[in-house]
């Protein structure tokens, strides 16, 4: 090597010292740069804007991003956002308890397959039309079976057995399924997910149902009815529905896996709509009218939309124990639009379904 070479050659490696662990290395003349890359520093010091772009952008180039902690916003049932979803729940609540009494009214004029067939199309119109208003995409691959699960629960499955339930059994005995839901759902969203709340928890939720389930078997005589078969396939459909709705909706918006559920199921909705209408009578009365207009747009729409927006926010087993208040307000709702008689442990038994709720919002779920 002619003695400039080295020269300029030893003058590039004393520039890349401080400079290289900076991540600001000067360029090189072309004749050093060889020797520059060989340099020890350059070959094992990563550069600053490397590490800040692995840093920023985690899961990029192949590097798994790292998992939500406490602290990240929309980490389900922790920080603000479990308070919003939790209030989503309640009101989604509210929907769900006029669904039994609505269902009671549909059935003075409508068959329950026309009644639950008519329910599914229409949800799914509705459905249709906000996902074409704002193009909203078709959901991954990866993300059928749990829509086609979910629908099965919520969309088919539930409303078809809890109708005919009620064919044999009042509101206040139906109500009992809706008492055990919250914690069924917490058991298969727990068994699916593999997570473990704390003990607390489950105490609080077994309390909790256990009191729904008492109060509503004390109010409708404690006899079980020929629905009841009904309630509980209905009862375990609609645990599975709700788990794997609410697991969805931490990945996509409530309205994409609501929507599609619904248009998914249009199809089997309308034939069985075409079956039913031809089989059974149908009597068009304010009552039967009204209570099928509920169904579909508050409880089988808006309900559920807000539902698994409430459970993408709060967690679905933290969500599903707001549903516990729920056979107490469908209750109220029995006395006031069907003329059912309320006992007066009504008030007893709405503290103590309170109490249970609040100690499991208080407990990690």
């Amino acid at each position: 090597m002619r003695a400039h070479d080295s020269a300029t050659l030893a003058a590039a490696i004393a520039e890349t010292g401080p400079g290289t662990m900076a991540g600001t290395r000067p360029a090189l003349p072309k004749s050093a740069t060889a020797g520059a890359i060989a340099a020890p520093d350059a070959r094992h010091t990563p550069s600053t804007s490397i590490t800040a772009e692995a840093t920023a952008a985690p899961g990029a180039r192949g590097t798994p991003a790292a998992p939500d902690t406490p602290s990240t916003p929309n980490t389900p049932g922790k920080g603000p956002a479990a308070g919003r979803g939790v209030l989503l729940a309640a009101l989604g609540v509210a929907f769900f308890s006029l669904t039994f009494p609505a269902t009671a009214w549909a059935l003075e004029g409508f068959g329950p397959w026309t009644a639950t067939t008519l329910r599914v199309v229409g949800a799914g119109l509705i459905a249709a039309v906000a996902l074409a208003a704002l193009r909203v995409p078709l959901p991954a691959r990866r993300h059928w079976a749990g829509l086609a699960v979910a629908a099965s629960g919520v969309v088919i499955g539930f409303p078809l057995l809890s109708t005919l339930a009620l064919q044999t059994s009042t509101t206040s005995h139906a109500a009992v399924v809706v008492g055990l839901l919250p914690l069924t759902t917490a058991v298969y969203s727990s068994l699916r997910t593999g997570t473990r709340p704390a003990p607390l928890f489950w105490v609080a939720a077994v309390a909790g149902a256990a009191v729904a389930v008492a109060f509503a078997l004390y109010q409708s005589g404690g006899h079980p009815t020929l629905g009841d078969l009904y309630l509980c396939g209905a009862l375990l459909i609609c645990a599975a529905g709700y788990a794997e709705g609410g697991r969805l909706a931490r990945e996509l918006p409530a309205l994409q896996v609501l929507g599609w559920a619904l248009v998914g199921c249009l199809p089997l909705g309308a034939a069985g709509a075409v079956f039913a209408l031809l089989h059974e009578p149908v009597t068009l009365t304010a009552h039967s009218v009204t209570g099928l207009a509920w169904n579909v747009l508050g409880s089988q729409f808006l309900g559920l939309l807000v539902w698994y927006r409430a459970m993408g926010l709060a967690g679905v087993a933290r969500t599903s124990q707001v549903q516990l208040v729920q056979p107490l307000l469908t209750l109220v709702w029995s006395v006031l639009l069907l003329g059912e008689r309320l006992s007066p442990a009504a008030p007893v038994a709405a503290v103590a379904v309170l109490v249970c709720i609040v100690v499991v919002q208080r407990t990690r779920a």
